[in-house]
């Protein structure tokens, strides 16, 4: 039997999966705190310079002499001073966390792909939590920036390698589901990081809170399998048929007969052995188009999602209960999602699309309405629809990515899109400034780019019901239904 007849075996979504799902869900908390840290530890409270003793101050560390905070908060901003000339360096921050997503996603991808999801995933948590340490202790503003880059790339790396295992531990019917709840608990995880910073005002004690739960879920990450679609994928059939086992055991199911189809060493099913990983995303015409066209829908999503929510606390009331309501706001999306993708009229494709067009809709709609209007149609009502509609987008873009891409290449194309979607995240903290050309440029931005990023991904073929790609053969043999698609597989065809 193949993977997919086994887990028909096994359960496709018993006891044991739905704890190790579970765990993994769960560790997106840790990770959205990492990745909203900035909005709180960063914020910039009221100030005042008082009159300078000097009229030509000798240099510019006589500054901070001079600055009275007018706000009770204790940040990066008042410990550092980062005002004025130096104010910059708290958008430099965050875009260094994305700069470390783009890297995690260039390296960890093709590189779980290689060796395996577990040691990857099991060696990034553990990093990211011993350098989440560091940005909380950290003396100076140049050490805190250098660590959030270190943490931003071990995030990166796990978060889609955690991604992947959510799916490939259970059987393809279920992977709508263990998408759409990797992303729910992530609005989760920021809503909870803005009640924990209410409650927890100093930024380094703050920074330190948020990454101790990283050390709980390490712990229960270690007793994790391996992932046996991944092991089937590489030729390791006896050690997929133990994991497997192993799940049917704790699932309260016998599968002592269970025997997969021998293929071999690497069934990693390159049409040609030379060219692996990343390079085959590149050669292989149906892999080529399918990645240029995710690439940016990935890279829309991105600028629109953490645009939004990295603005939050510049919108007027309480900057923790903004960063909640941008977190909270984000929930009614996913049963959404569970609903359309799984209709036969609907699907990945068109759901993935509409949603894209509805956010860029959404912030058109800001620069239509006057700044100071009734709560119902302000213009922070329509960014947080425009944050529901492109948090729904990029839910389905993960679960639709992960469905385009064969097991052999899976992580390795996820990783792409993900570098391309963190090129979204190192722009959006510098989007918010472009107020100074003219009040409604970031949002011009954001429309445009969710309409653009919808209009092409009805490019893509519809994987709704569709097998689940083991090899490259696979995928060529099974690639269907799309103008792009046909033209690749012409091209296949005539070399």
């Amino acid at each position: 039997m193949d993977v997919e007849d086994a887990f028909q075996t096994v359960g496709e979504f018993g006891p044991y999966q739905r704890q190790a799902v579970a765990v993994l869900v769960l560790t997106q908390v840790y990770m959205a705190s990492q990745s909203m840290l900035i909005v709180l530890v960063g914020a910039t409270p009221d100030y005042r310079i008082e009159p300078q003793r000097k009229e030509n101050p000798s240099s510019q560390q006589e500054l901070p002499q001079h600055v009275t905070f007018t706000e009770d908060i204790d940040s990066i901003v008042t410990e550092w001073f980062l005002i004025k000339q130096q104010a910059y360096k708290v958008s430099l921050a965050g875009s260094l966390f994305f700069a470390g997503l783009l890297i995690g996603n260039i390296v960890f991808g093709p590189l779980s792909d290689k060796i395996g999801r577990k040691p990857v995933y099991l060696t990034g948590l553990f990093f990211e939590v011993v350098f989440g340490y560091v940005s909380a202790l950290a003396p100076n503003y140049e050490v805190f920036a250098l660590s959030r880059l270190l943490v931003g790339l071990m995030n990166g790396g796990i978060g889609l390698v955690c991604f992947v295992l959510t799916q490939e531990y259970v059987g393809k019917s279920y992977w709508a589901m263990t998408g759409t709840l990797t992303s729910m608990t992530f609005a989760v995880g920021i809503a909870l990081f803005g009640a924990l910073g209410y409650f927890i005002r100093p930024w380094r004690s703050l920074t330190m809170a948020a990454n101790s739960s990283g050390v709980l879920f390490f712990l229960l990450s270690v007793t994790l399998p391996e992932s046996p679609r991944w092991l089937y994928s590489q030729g390791r059939t006896e050690q997929a048929e133990e994991v497997l086992r192993y799940v049917a055991l704790r699932n309260g199911n016998t599968a002592n007969n269970l025997m997969l189809q021998r293929v071999g060493v690497a069934k990693g099913g390159n049409c040609d052995n030379r060219h692996t990983g990343i390079l085959q995303l590149v050669i292989h015409p149906v892999l080529r188009l399918r990645t240029m066209v995710l690439m940016y829908v990935w890279y829309a999503c991105s600028l629109v999602y953490y645009g939004l929510t990295l603005g939050a606390s510049e919108t007027s009331g309480s900057r923790y209960v903004n960063v909640a309501m941008y977190g909270l706001v984000e929930l009614p999306a996913y049963p959404l999602c569970i609903y359309f993708i799984n209709k036969q009229w609907a699907g990945r494709r068109k759901s993935m699309a509409s949603f894209l067009g509805l956010a860029g809709s959404a912030c058109l709609c800001t620069m239509l309405i006057p700044e100071n209007t009734g709560t119902l149609f302000s213009i922070t009502s329509l960014a947080l629809l425009g944050k529901l509609m492109v948090s729904a987008a990029f839910n389905i873009a993960y679960v639709y990515t992960s469905e385009l891409y064969p097991t052999v290449i899976r992580n390795a194309g996820l990783g792409v899109c993900s570098m391309s979607c963190r090129v979204g995240g190192i722009l959006a903290p510098f989007v918010p400034s472009m107020r100074a050309l003219h009040t409604s440029m970031p949002f011009t931005v954001f429309c445009l780019s969710g309409l653009s990023a919808g209009c092409l991904g009805l490019l893509l073929p519809e994987t709704l019901n569709g097998p689940a790609a083991d090899t490259l053969e696979e995928l060529s043999s099974t690639a269907c239904g799309r103008v792009l698609e046909s033209k690749a597989v012409l091209y296949e065809d005539n070399k």
